[in-house]
């Protein structure tokens, strides 16, 4: 790929995840990697537009359904498609729907832009998600056919040691912080084969890991506060998501100072 290449236009799609949960601005609004990218983009290109379609919660067939056809009319210059992870949380899953539904998405994108980025998410380690561990490689090994099936870019964050440590990840232990964002936005920016600034894999310090007690403590506030409602949507059909409306809708010039 062309090093440090021009990119005039940018359209996200996917969940939670590109959305910019849990990177919280002053504001209470969510920022993300995404949107960090944008900024990095725009910097370069006085004329640049961007657009985010991403809403918390959606599954793969939500994602097709509400933003696929919108984003690859916008016939951007990058495309970048995040999703069916969701679906693998989801205690019954049809992986083959879920493929389906993913390469449905893909031959419509790949088309309609100059680069079309997909991503193998981190994950960190815990038992919660032990149990979809299969799910997610399963899913993440499809990816990767598809990607050489349709000549798409893939940002590989899966096994990268730094994205899974526990520092990188909000209380939730389901959404990355604001550090974490930081660090996929430059793998996505380096990705496109723009100059890297740093070396986005490079391992926290090391520290004194917290006591049993404080572990405890985390443990419980986890379980009342994220997981517990967490399986009460998942059992209920409910999402975090329902009738909020994407972050950016239209393909408009991005100014930083008004986002």
């Amino acid at each position: 790929m062309e090093m440090n290449a021009s990119y005039t236009s940018f359209v996200a799609l996917g969940d939670s995840f590109t959305e910019g949960m849990s990177d919280r601005l002053p504001d209470g609004t969510y920022r993300g990697w995404a949107d960090l990218l944008a900024a990095r983009l725009a910097a370069r290109e006085p004329d640049f537009r961007y657009a985010n379609l991403a809403v918390r919660g959606k599954l793969i067939g939500q994602i097709v359904e509400e933003q696929v056809d919108a984003a690859a009319a916008m016939r951007a210059d990058v495309v970048t498609l995040v999703g069916g992870l969701n679906d693998t949380l989801r205690p019954k899953c049809d992986m083959g729907r879920v493929k389906g539904l993913l390469e449905e998405a893909v031959g419509k994108l790949a088309p309609s832009c100059d680069r079309l980025v997909l991503m193998r998410s981190p994950g960190r380690n815990g038992p919660v998600m032990e149990r979809f561990r299969p799910r997610m490689e399963e899913l993440f090994a499809f990816i990767a056919e598809l990607s050489a099936r349709y000549g798409t870019l893939v940002v590989d964050l899966y096994g990268a040691p730094a994205l899974g440590d526990p520092r990188l990840w909000d209380v939730d232990r389901l959404h990355l912080t604001s550090e974490g964002h930081r660090r996929v936005a430059e793998a996505v920016w380096q990705t496109l084969g723009l100059p890297p600034e740093e070396d986005w894999r490079t391992e926290l310090p090391p520290s004194l890991p917290p006591g049993w007690a404080a572990r405890r403590a985390a443990d419980a506030r986890f379980a009342r506060e994220h997981l517990l409602p967490w399986i009460g949507r998942r059992l209920s059909g409910r999402s975090s998501g329902d009738g909020l409306p994407p972050k950016r809708p239209d393909l408009l010039p991005y100014d930083a100072r008004h986002r």
